[in-house]
């Protein structure tokens, strides 16, 4: 069986040598490409002897030291240099073929472009190089290529010179003045169409700034430019962070693994969060191109700037970045809303992936494939821990912290320590115990238990917290904990506010001079991420949902009082008890719909009920059948009760031009089709009529519950009429994947054959087998296991093409726990199937042997 040996965060060495400089030359030739490397080597440590290099699946041409032709010897993905030189110039000739680069990592072709992803350690399939992130170099490049095939050739920092050579050649030079890690690399070479524009610095210093796109696009590059701008002007009055370069450039590419790279000046995206206009693109794109252009240039200062010692360390830019986009879209749209999407992220994958085989803190300890640890935790959880922070610093403190962690480090390589030790200097805030939150895994659960003494107007809490062993951890301390707390009297008014600072596995908070028993508004806006055990009644829960402060409160009662009636139909099942459905809660919810001071994208957040996937987070172990079943009930008995207003609402909506509106008037439309197949018209007529992606697509996903003749039709004339357009067919074959007809899985089967779908593209990958192991629960994990075959068959398959992408769609997979021992038995011989490939990548390995291992 194959093995593969872990890297720790304690057996971490500083580099005994290290480049400060380097110049590229790319002869850009299809399979004849060559690159030449010239980098100034610095001892570092004075025993050194040997130089070692990290190179993969590239060909040498010529190695020099010092201008001589030099002996080295080679051992998998390393080179070894024997030397006694303290600075020496070392050039390495090397030769690529990006056309069969399937990896899409390193120098590889996207749709007749040359493109780069360098992150994590993609840069050593280019030149044998120090490739870790605490060697940083100024980087000098030179890009040579067929002038016509490839007019824009573009690199990091600012152009120098470009010029012909000779056969119709042309040729630039790139210089980039701030050291920097060789995974901020970036090359791309090729024909677009460009958006130009320029942003007034608050320095008066003016940037020229560039959005490339395929040929025919430019007509929706206009938002992500837009919000490159709002971007600029946000982190300088914000943050006080003003951009460093003459020059930024964005680039869309369809072959692409992640979202986006935040390369230095030249940002290479997904061209989903790029491309978008009103025919093609939903509410939702427009919000997730705003986010992600936002992220991508947050990373200048908070990963570029100032970058990480080592990979373990990832969460100090990307939970920080993470942090900085979110409040960007907070302060540019709607607060709570934004906040529940960044909620739901942690409740919905963050919590399983605590739970699972690949639980890790936003710090790892180990790792196999660097690779698998881009996940939710280090990404979001990261997050989680930097506004935790926030909340107990406060916005004054929080970003004097900031100002001392750039004036300490900029150009440099460090730790999350030294991120948390900027904090404590410039607030005072003694962060010790709460940096555990950096090194413990898990998700801790914080029980809470009330006592109200109405002689003495006495109410307190007892706040109790434990975090249960983790497959990578067994010992769990307490937490520091910022737990926002709001006491509301039976008539609604907040009688108390406040932030309580949870330290120890059990305290006592009294409150005095409350003079009636209160209603706690615990945990609000979710302010640390924690599962909440308190025994809320229905009352309450509908109390809350009518006169919390915050809005995120009210939405968070509204998840408790519908999942609580839901729980409570499984134990009927299991009870063989017939279902029903409170009356209070229909009330409840009816109120929500009748409200005319609750903003519409709050009510239709609110209208998302929570999903199957979304449920089995709540329970230790859960009866799938009985848990799908109890849910469609509850939904169905819902939505009848809530009839007349849901068509109230669906019809005052319908003239109304902004996305909040757009959202309410869609889930009104999505219930109701629960209700009754007459219903159906709404959606025919939308569809028809739809001026826009948002409606469009909200009227097929409301037609998506099952097979019906007009759903045919419609997705067949959708298909007829996107049929050109990459993007928008990725929505077409997420429908198709997440059918809940029992004829899903052979409808996907023929799907993987249709022109739209190619193995080798990873959005379309993640568009129809992602999306239906991530999102169709209940096909997915039909007894039969044929759901489990389908998506291990595509992971064989991409195990060699793309191994990055394999290891992303197999999550669903591993994380078999909680399903009944008939479905963890099939699951596990799926992942024993995937184990025995002789030729399994470091990728797949780590999580399935993970997942076989545990416990």
């Amino acid at each position: 069986m194959t093995t593969m040996n872990a890297k720790y965060l304690k057996d971490y060495l500083a580099p005994a040598f290290t480049i400060t400089h380097i110049d590229l030359d790319f002869y850009l030739d299809g399979a004849e490409t060559f690159v030449t490397a010239k980098s100034q080597v610095v001892r570092k440590d004075d025993q050194a002897t040997t130089l070692v290099l990290h190179g993969e699946g590239i060909e040498i041409i010529s190695l020099k030291v010092a201008g001589v032709d030099t002996c080295y010897s080679q051992e998998e993905a390393k080179l070894s240099i024997e030397t006694q030189l303290e600075e020496f110039e070392l050039e390495i000739v090397t030769k690529l073929d990006p056309e069969s680069n399937s990896s899409l990592e390193g120098l590889y072709m996207s749709d007749g472009a040359y493109c780069t992803q360098c992150e994590a350690e993609g840069f050593r399939r280019i030149t044998y190089f120090l490739d870790r992130p605490d060697v940083l170099a100024v980087y000098s490049v030179r890009v040579e290529a067929d002038a016509k095939a490839f007019p824009y050739l573009l690199s990091n920092g600012n152009l120098l010179e470009q010029g012909e050579t000779s056969s119709g050649r042309h040729f630039v030079k790139w210089h980039d003045p701030f050291p920097k890690p060789a995974y901020l690399f970036a090359l791309v070479a090729g024909d677009f169409d460009l958006l130009e524009d320029q942003f007034v610095t608050s320095s008066q210093r003016q940037i020229k700034l560039q959005v490339f796109v395929d040929k025919g696009n430019l007509h929706k590059a206009h938002h992500a430019m837009a919000s490159l701008k709002k971007s600029m002007a946000w982190d300088e009055s914000r943050f006080d962070l003003e951009y460093d370069l003459d020059i930024y450039m964005i680039v869309a590419v369809d072959f692409f693994n992640m979202g986006a790279m935040e390369n230095k000046g030249l940002n290479v995206f997904n061209t989903k969060y790029v491309l978008a206009d009103t025919n093609s693109a939903t509410d939702e794109d427009y919000h997730g191109i705003e986010s992600v252009v936002g992220h991508e240039y947050f990373h200048n200062w908070t990963g570029n700037r100032v970058t990480c010692r080592d990979w373990f360390q990832l969460s100090l830019k990307e939970g920080l970045t993470v942090f900085r986009d979110q409040e960007f879209s907070s302060d540019l749209g709607s607060r709570a809303v934004n906040r529940i999407h960044a909620i739901k992220v942690i409740k919905n994958q963050q919590f399983a992936e605590d739970s699972g085989p690949m639980a890790h803190p936003i710090r790892p300890e180990s790792v196999i494939e660097m690779n698998n640890f881009y996940t939710v935790t280090v990404y979001n959880k990261g997050a989680e821990v930097i506004r935790m922070m926030h909340t107990l610093l406060g916005e004054k403190s929080f970003q004097a912290g900031m100002k001392l962690y750039f004036e300490r480090h900029d150009g440099q390589a460090v730790t999350c320590d030294d991120f948390a030790a900027a904090m404590t200097d410039a607030s005072g805030v003694d962060l010790s115990l709460f940096k555990r939150w950096y090194s413990q895994s898990g998700t801790p659960v914080v029980t809470v238990t009330e006592k109200y003494d109405a002689k003495k107007a006495c109410y307190s809490l007892v706040i109790e917290q434990v975090t249960h062993s983790t497959a990578d951890q067994t010992d769990k301390l307490a937490l520091h904990i910022p737990f926002d707390l709001e006491l509301l009297s039976p008539d609604g008014t907040s009688m108390l506010s406040q932030v309580l600072n949870v330290k120890e596995s059990r305290q006592e908070f009294i409150f005095n001079d409350i003079t009636e028993q209160p209603i706690p508004s615990l945990l609000q806006n979710f302010s640390a991420p924690v599962k909440l055990d308190f025994s809320y009644s229905v009352e309450q829960l509908v109390h809350l949902m009518r006169y919390a402060s915050s809005e995120v409160a009210r939405w968070e009662a509204s998840v408790a009082l519908i999942s609580q009636s839901i729980w409570d139909n499984v134990a009927n099942l299991d009870q063989q008890q017939s279902m029903h459905i409170d009356p209070r809660v229909t009330d409840a919810y009816r109120g929500i719909l009748l409200s005319e001071e609750l903003d519409h994208a709050l009510v239709a957040e609110i209208f998302t009920l929570p999903s199957v996937s979304a449920l089995i987070e709540q329970a230790e172990t859960v009866d799938l059948d009985a848990l799908a079943t109890a849910r469609s009930f509850v939904v169905e008995e819902l939505a009848m009760a809530c009839e007349d207003e849901l068509l109230s609402r669906y019809r005052e909506q319908a003239s109304i031009d902004n996305a909040g509106s757009r959202a309410l008037k869609n889930i009104c439309l999505l219930l109701l089709q629960k209700v009754s197949d007459d219903h159906q018209r709404f959606a025919k007529v939308q569809y028809e009529q739809a001026e826009n992606m948002t409606d469009s697509l909200g009227a097929l996903l409301a037609l998506n519950g099952e097979d019906s003749s007009l759903r045919t039709t419609l997705m067949s004339d959708y298909e007829t009429k996107w049929s050109e357009t990459p993007l928008v067919m990725d929505k077409w074959l997420s429908l198709q994947a997440t059918c809940a007809s029992d004829t899903c899985l052979q409808q996907l089967e023929r799907l993987t054959k249709h022109q739209s779908f190619s193995f080798s593209n990873p959005n379309r990958v993640r568009s129809l087998i992602g999306a239906f192991a991530s999102a169709n629960t209940v096909q997915f994990h039909k007894l039969d296991g044929s759901g489990y075959e389908f998506v291990t068959d595509t992971i064989i398959k991409l195990n060699k093409l793309n191994p990055q992408v394999a290891a992303r769609i197999i999550t669903p997979l591993i994380q078999f726990k909680k399903f009944d021992q008939a479905r963890q038995s099939l699951m596990k011989a799926s992942l024993k199937r995937i184990l025995g490939l002789e030729d399994l990548s470091k990728d797949l390995y780590e999580k399935v042997s993970k997942a076989l291992d545990s416990k």
